[in-house]
């Protein structure tokens, strides 16, 4: 699950050697074990309470790190680490024009028994910010309030999952060369999301390392969960456009299993989506086509179905309930209409949330760190050989954003 930090390098870095974070000593923040004690005791008192009663719901299939779980102190160090790193961006949050030095900067924390180190920290705070996310109520959500949950993924990687105990952000398990992609492009990603803010993309919110003792670095990124506002969800889907290894044996009936299924279980389904479909397929197409400029692959258009209520449905009853809602931040030159705005429900996470004649779907692309270098080409050679006349995953990054977009176009309407 976990890769030494053994080996690291710059290769592939878009910045300036100099500023990389592969080559930059890191800065150490000390901390005294009173003051963390201090503000974990504290925000357990303060919202402790407040999360029990709203906890009650049935969490269907999701369970709670708690103590016995093997990964409990490994959750538990990643809430103080993650608590206090937010605190840093509380106290110095970050001022005037972006620099380099936003993107590069990393930041190590020692704690009791741990180091949490915190990459890109002021450039994540920026777009935490843009997408009028208040610190406050990101470190409580990512800090000791509450257990995280885990869920059984239907992914084939090795990585491992969780949500916040309020199941607004996820949590994910990178190895190193996949982290060092991400940081490569993130100058480029905050870029095309000023020009697009409506984006589909996955919002990454932070990129973080932890060291246990001396022992091997592991690597976590945090970003909105796609399926959020959870309490309604029906069906959830993880959709690649192709056909190898992309079904799932659904739950029994009755089950509470929550379980991401793929393309094959998607077989005579649509998304029907009235007036919404062509801002969805211009999206994809302006998404995909920055993804093939990073030479991306692999990723997934995550989808889930919500059946609205009858007072939800219908474009002129629905205005009721929602609001005209735009993306903070730094404006593009570019004029309005290139930026592909929309009308955004009054929701959280409503980046993600599209609104159909009778359904509500949660839409976002995932996965954006796998690069078409050596090993996915060799893959890409042994997969035709293993699979002829067959769709798979691993293609070009041409072939699998056009594959992507037709998937979308023919399952919509």
């Amino acid at each position: 699950m976990w890769d030494s930090d053994q080996g690291l390098s710059p290769v592939g870095c878009l910045l300036p050697q100099a500023h990389c974070f592969w080559c930059l000593p890191p800065q150490v923040l000390t901390p005294s074990p009173e003051a963390g004690h201090r503000a974990a005791t504290s925000s357990s008192g303060r919202r402790g309470l407040l999360w029990r009663l709203r906890d009650k719901q049935s969490r269907l299939g999701l369970f709670e790190i708690g103590p016995g779980h093997e990964l409990h102190q490994l959750t538990c160090m990643m809430q103080a680490g993650l608590w206090a790193a937010t605190q840093v961006s509380m106290d110095h949050p970050p001022t005037g024009l972006p620099t380099e030095e936003d993107f590069s900067e990393v930041l190590t924390q020692v704690h009791e028994g741990f180091e949490l180190g915190t990459l890109a920290g002021p450039a994540f705070a920026r777009l935490r910010r843009s997408l009028g996310l208040a610190e406050e109520d990101y470190q409580a959500a990512l800090g000791p309030g509450g257990p995280y949950l885990q869920f059984l993924s239907t992914s084939k990687s090795k990585a491992s999952f969780f949500l916040s105990h309020d199941q607004r952000f996820f949590l994910k398990t990178l190895r190193r060369r996949e982290v060092r992609a991400l940081l490569a492009h993130l100058p480029r990603y905050v870029q095309h999301l000023q020009r697009h803010p409506h984006s589909l993309l996955a919002r990454l919110l932070g990129v973080h390392s932890l060291r246990v003792a001396r022992g091997k670095k592991k690597y976590f990124i945090i970003m909105q969960s796609v399926f959020y506002p959870t309490s309604r969800i029906s069906e959830r889907y993880d959709i690649k456009g192709c056909e190898v290894s992309r079904w799932v044996e659904p739950a029994p009936e009755g089950s509470p299993l929550v379980l991401v299924l793929k393309d094959l279980n998607f077989q005579g389904k649509t998304i029907n989506l009235g007036p919404q479909r062509s801002w969805l397929l211009r999206q994809m197409e302006l998404d995909t086509a920055f993804l093939r400029e990073l030479n991306v692959l692999d990723y997934s258009l995550l989808m889930a179905f919500q059946r609205l209520h009858e007072d939800e449905q219908g474009t002129d009853s629905g205005l009721i309930f929602r609001t005209a809602r735009s993306m903070r931040g730094v404006q593009s030159l570019e004029e309005p209409e290139a930026q592909n705005r929309r009308l955004l429900p009054d929701t959280p996470n409503a980046l993600h949330i599209l609104d159909g004649p009778e359904q509500r779907y949660f839409l976002g692309l995932v996965d954006l760190a796998t690069v078409y270098g050596l090993r996915k080409r060799l893959e890409h050679l042994w997969k035709t050989l293993r699979y002829p006349g067959r769709t798979f995953s691993t293609v070009s990054p041409t072939r699998y954003a056009r594959r992507l977009c037709q998937w979308v176009e023919a399952h919509t309407e």
